[in-house]
């Protein structure tokens, strides 16, 4: 059923993490509703929008990060490409920086 995915370690626990979150917002949204907010963001956020938002740019990071694998061992010289579990420890700072600040 899921043979058409590479599903290493760090893409499984990435999927993981967004399970959990999905699942602890639907819990914090039926404890305490969300009000709208103004933060960085060009516009008034829900807690909704703002997880939206920075799964989308999680998302995105982790994409660059895959892309650009080949070209960063050639740019910093390295033997290997860089670990995508940095992406994903970057991805998820990202994405507790929208939610907090955005």
């Amino acid at each position: 059923m899921f043979q058409w995915m590479a599903w290493t370690m760090p893409v499984a626990v990435f999927f993981v993490c967004i399970a959990l979150m999905l699942a602890g917002m639907t819990v914090w949204e039926i404890k305490s509703p969300t009000v709208l907010r103004k933060g960085f963001l060009p516009i008034a956020t829900t807690r909704g929008d703002r997880l939206f938002i920075g799964l989308l740019t999680a998302a995105y990071v982790n994409l660059f990060w895959v892309g650009l694998g080949e070209k960063m061992a050639q740019w910093f010289s390295l033997e290997a490409e860089p670990s995508v579990w940095i992406s994903l420890v970057l991805s998820m700072a990202l994405l507790v920086f929208i939610m907090r600040k955005g």
